[in-house]
């Protein structure tokens, strides 16, 4: 084990967004006798990436075993040197002197532990910048029973202590000053050094507030330190506090909340923080039997969330904070990369969709079936995928039992769900949660932005496999193809017709759809009188007007595959079909064999025009906007960028 004078230990859960910065921090320190160390506890998104990165251990312990004393502790145990500094992951040291003088009070013996001060910034909670400057302040101090702040998102402590007496394990928070009351009723003193800052980054809900609070206020009420009987002197601090801070919003001072908010923003703010922060602490001191169960434990110590874009109902949608799925022994929990903008999706906003009309489906509903991702988390069942697969899901889940599922129509299901569609929320969210059995491991280095192709590329070679069929029983004489509509799936259709050796020539009403093939070997029209010369159509835009015509003016014997969605009720006519010997032939979805197939032929296919225009997650409205004027031929969100 390596000589170091201090090891910084570090805990991790879904820290991407945080991490770098505290690691750019410690770089930056003139004290340089130190390693670090993270605890990561399940993180499932880029956290352990980047910690093995640029850590020198990286330590891994199940989310169902996580309490902060039995994380800090596995840290410590790992340590080598002779005192431990502490910080939460979302924390930044405000200058290079923050380690050096957060360990400085410990080469006194008498000193056990150390804390340093924090501080908000322009993202923090308006009253939480206040609570820290109430909570530590410009003076150093010992720590006093009478006012408990010793924390250890920024603190250091003696190893030596520690071997003999470690964090308690039971607690749910305040393990801080549960570890320093134990060494100041020996005689050790804890100090507090103003100049060992920090800031400490909380983006949090109103819902992660009220439990951090909760599960702090059930820490110390087994601590003995609060219980039912100081709910009175707890109110009234609070109230204090709230005055406080109503005042402080009209002369905010230093506070750096200021700058981000207006004065009725700060107004709303502080309120809402007071009532979720009292709700928590009160529940956690009055409630009877609190977090006795370990699925109650973990509910309240980790926050599961995900950025989701959430259609609530016809023209209504956010992107907002989401809970995820729980993770069953057959889920995996993928990282999602990159999704395509589909009219289904626009559809589902619109209710137009035929799910939503009927009431199969209901809101509300993440969409998103056509993406790429990496794999996170697996469920304890799962052997064919690890973490960091590069993979694709099938849009439609079949249960995989009834007689329909048996017999291999898994269409037919009636307990299936639609990833995005209807009963399983999709990937326009930084994560989402699927059987293991529809996710299909692509090669090493695949491109994982062509990769969110795959699942239209599978229906398109769905609709091949049913249409080669019909073509085979029709009459002899060579293939002419068409395919009406030059979005997204009629562009992949023209594509794949092609590479199997048919005529092909496109029909589009938008001229830039048609320009995109311009120089290949692909024609191109916008006359769909010319329909009568072709007997392979492919209809892909879902219009019933234009399936009305290509009905009618197809010619004799000719086999049409349809391909688009939704078809309006139209009144029409059979006997154009049945008199003339032409073959109709619908088709939706896909399946595994699909999916296979599309991710074989995926590097053989010329699909660049499709990746053309990238936009953030958070800017999907402007991407819908693009989807319904028809100028982009194709629009991918990058979820993992962010504007």
């Amino acid at each position: 084990m390596a000589e170091v004078e201090t090891s910084v230990v570090i805990r991790c859960f879904n820290e991407q967004k945080y991490l770098p910065g505290l690691f750019d921090a410690l770089d930056a320190q003139t004290y340089r006798d130190f390693e670090v160390i993270v605890v990561d506890s399940g993180s499932f998104d880029r956290t352990r990436d980047i910690a093995e990165a640029r850590a020198g251990k990286v330590l891994r312990i199940s989310s169902h075993d996580f309490t902060f004393g039995y994380s800090l502790n596995t840290g410590i145990r790992a340590a080598a040197g002779r005192f431990v500094a502490i910080a939460s992951a979302h924390t930044e040291p405000c200058d290079g002197r923050w380690l050096e003088n957060l360990i400085a009070p410990l080469r006194d013996d008498k000193v056990a532990m150390c804390y340093g001060r924090q501080l908000g910034k322009a993202c923090s909670k308006f009253s939480e910048a206040e609570d820290f400057e109430r909570s530590f302040g410009p003076f150093e101090r010992d720590e006093s029973p009478a006012r408990w702040a010793v924390n250890n998102a920024n603190s250091a402590i003696r190893k030596d202590l520690w071997l003999r007496y470690p964090f308690d394990e039971e607690l749910t928070g305040l393990e801080d000053i549960g570890w320093a009351r134990h060494w100041m009723d020996r005689g050790f003193r804890v100090v507090y050094r103003p100049d060992a800052a920090l800031y400490h980054l909380h983006e949090e809900s109103w819902r992660q507030i009220r439990r951090r609070y909760y599960r702090e206020a059930v820490a110390a009420r087994r601590m003995g330190i609060k219980g039912p009987d100081r709910i009175v002197n707890e109110l009234f601090a609070e109230l204090r506090h709230a005055v406080g801070d109503l005042a402080r919003a009209f002369s905010p001072g230093a506070n750096p909340v200021a700058a981000r908010l207006t004065l009725g923003q700060r107004l709303r703010e502080v309120a809402y923080f007071r009532f979720n922060r009292n709700f928590g602490t009160f529940r956690g001191l009055l409630e009877a039997h609190p977090l006795e169960t370990r699925e109650a434990r973990e509910e309240a110590l980790f926050d599961r969330s995900t950025r989701a874009v959430v259609i609530h109902g016809p023209g209504k949608v956010a992107l907002e904070e989401r809970e995820l799925p729980e993770l069953k022994p057959g889920d995996v929990v993928i990282a999602t990369a990159h999704v395509g903008v589909c009219a289904t999706d626009l559809e589902i906003l619109a209710g137009s969709l035929g799910y939503y009309k009927t009431g199969m489906a209901k809101y509300p509903i993440v969409p998103g079936h056509e993406f790429s991702g990496r794999v996170v988390s697996v469920g304890q069942n799962v052997t064919t995928l690890k973490e960091g697969d590069p993979v694709v899901v099938e849009c439609i889940q079949s249960c995989g039992t009834c007689p329909e599922c048996r017999a291999g129509n898994f269409i037919g299901c009636a307990e299936r769900t639609e990833l995005g569609v209807f009963r399983r929320d999709g990937a326009y969210a930084d994560f989402v949660t699927v059987p293991a059995r529809f996710v299909h491991k692509l090669p090493t280095g695949a491109d994982l932005r062509q990769a969110a192709l795959c699942e239209p590329l599978a229906v398109v070679l769905k609709g091949m496999r049913r249409l080669m069929p019909a073509l085979a029983a029709a009459p002899g004489g060579a293939r002419r193809a068409a395919v009406i509509g030059a979005g997204c799936i009629g562009h992949i259709c023209a594509v794949e017709l092609a590479r199997r050796g048919y005529p092909v020539t496109v029909f589009d009403r938008n001229a830039a759809r048609l320009d995109v093939f311009a120089g290949g070997t692909i024609a191109v029209s916008g006359d769909l009188d010319r329909l009568g010369e072709f007997n392979v159509i492919v209809e892909a835009t879902g219009h019933p007007e234009v399936l009305d015509k290509a009905l009618h003016l197809a010619p004799a014997g000719a086999t049409l595959l349809l391909l688009g969605l939704p078809y309006a009720r139209k009144e029409f006519s059979f006997e154009a079909i049945a008199a003339y010997d032409k073959t109709v032939v619908g088709s939706v979805g896909s399946t595994a064999e699909d999916f296979a197939e599309a991710i074989r032929l995926m590097p053989e296919l010329d699909l660049a025009a499709l990746m053309q225009c990238r936009l953030p997650l958070d800017r999907f409205a402007e991407a819908w906007e693009l989807a319904r004027s028809g100028t982009k031929l194709k629009i991918i969100l990058d979820v993992e960028e962010r504007s």
